[in-house]
Formats: structure tokens, C-alpha cells, sequence
């Protein structure tokens, strides 16, 4: 019965899933950047292409 308490009472586990938890959510924040950064780039890429092909380059 002891092992039992010690076992629900012992928190060092605790700390890596709180680390793990905070990696995901800074991969997840990255991700979404990245990701908008990219879809903000392709849209200028698209902008010059559009004046380019006006001016018959």
C-alpha cells in the first residue's frame, strides 16, 4: 500500500510532460508562422508575376 501512495505522490514525472506540452506548443506557434509567412510571400510572388506578365516580360 505504501508503494501505491508513494507512486500517486511522486510529481518528477510531472516535469517532462509540462516540457513536452510547452515543445508542442512552440512547434505549433512555429508551424503557424511559417506557415502565414509563406502564404504572405506566395501572394507577393503572384503581385510580381501579374506586373510582369503586363508589362510582357
Amino acid at each position: 500500500m505504501r508503494q501505491l501512495l508513494s507512486f500517486l505522490c511522486d510529481e518528477s514525472g510531472a516535469t517532462a510532460v509540462e516540457y513536452a506540452v510547452m515543445l508542442a506548443v512552440i512547434l505549433l506557434v512555429l508551424i503557424v508562422g511559417v506557415m502565414e509567412f509563406g502564404n504572405a510571400q506566395n501572394g507577393s510572388w503572384a503581385k510580381i508575376d501579374s506586373e510582369l506578365s503586363n508589362v510582357g516580360f
